[in-house]
């Protein structure tokens, strides 16, 4: 195995195995993909970025990445009616701390606690304030404009239209 692949599983490893991390398998993120596989490609896709750059916590900046949609429930099972700012793309990101805060406290640090709670950004106002925050908003970016390979599904994406079952 790869020295690199090898050290990006020791950072994802004791998160991933959680069995409350393992509940995001179930959790449809984009069209055909988990939530639990697409944070763990985001963090991937961090880890690269980051890898040689002596400036980034590369650590943070991937545990970062793995909660940064650790919200408490799938959000298209969610049928309830909502203001706009109050839909799931204005407030996971704090719901994500907030879940990340119960099971997994021990790994957070400002910078991961940046990383989750600015992903969003520019959909929630505030900017990133750390190098890897950055990095894991970009990442995150990155991996779901695979939505547009879906047009039919960009409405309920936008909260314009009515999420299917």
């Amino acid at each position: 195995m790869n020295k690199d692949i090898y050290e990006f599983i020791n950072i994802i490893k004791p998160i991933i195995k959680h069995p409350e991390y393992q509940k995001r398998k179930h959790y449809l993120h984009h069209e055909n993909q988990s939530v639990y596989n697409h944070s763990i490609h985001v963090a991937y896709i961090v880890f690269k970025m980051s890898k040689n750059n002596k400036r980034i916590d590369t650590k943070s900046a991937v545990i970062g990445a793995l909660l940064h949609d650790f919200y408490y429930k799938p959000w298209q099972d969610d049928t309830e009616k909502r203001p706009f700012f109050k839909q799931h793309g204005f407030v996971h990101a704090k719901e994500a701390l907030e879940n990340s805060k119960i099971y997994f406290k021990e790994y957070l640090n400002p910078i991961v606690e940046n990383c989750i709670l600015r992903h969003m950004f520019p959909l929630n106002i505030h900017p990133p304030k750390y190098r890897e925050a950055w990095l894991v908003s970009l990442a995150d970016k990155k991996d779901s404009l695979k939505i547009f390979k879906h047009p039919k599904s960009l409405p309920k994406y936008i909260g314009i239209k009515k999420r299917l079952k």
